[in-house]
């Protein structure tokens, strides 16, 4: 039987899950991807949940790491199942769609994870740093990217030789 103090501690860490889970979410349905708040807030309460119990409920205290890890290794290997299907490549044009969606499921899982350990400061560090990844660097390689392809088709060329 899980005691009061432990069940509210469940719940926090389910919580601190979910809400990681939907801020990228956020981020992702903000910028108009497949995946979004609800999909990756059960992503995160997934992998917090499975965790969990790979650790027995045993909130204040790891019990057997190696059930844990065994938890965890198969949060990553499912969750690689699930990023993988929204992987696209268009044979016409060979371009490969899908895989900064596919990475930002596999790291909520892994915040899912780290909140199912209570490794609250990670969480919150690692939150904003896939946050300012995803925005700020984001951003800046979408400009960088839109004045390369205004140059002409030779200032690519030459630039091409240069870099190599």
């Amino acid at each position: 039987m899980i005691s009061h103090v432990q069940l509210l501690e469940a719940i926090l860490r389910m919580v601190a899950a979910v809400l990681v889970g939907c801020i990228v979410g956020l981020d992702r349905n903000l910028h108009g991807k497949p995946t979004g708040v609800k999909t990756l807030g059960l992503v995160a309460l997934g992998s917090c949940l499975v965790t969990m119990a790979g650790i027995s409920f045993e909130l204040d205290r790891f019990t057997d790491a190696s059930d844990a890890g065994r938890a965890i290794q198969g949060v990553i290997t499912g969750i690689g199942f699930l990023g993988a299907g929204v992987i696209l490549q268009n044979r016409a044009t060979g371009k490969i769609s899908g895989l900064t969606t596919a990475a930002s499921i596999w790291v909520t899982a892994a915040l899912g994870i780290v909140c199912g350990i209570g490794a609250w400061q990670i969480a919150g560090i690692a939150t904003a740093l896939l946050l300012l990844l995803l925005s700020v660097v984001a951003g800046t390689l979408k400009t960088k990217h839109r004045r390369w392809l205004r140059k002409s088709p030779e200032e690519q060329a030459a630039i091409t030789r240069h870099d190599e």
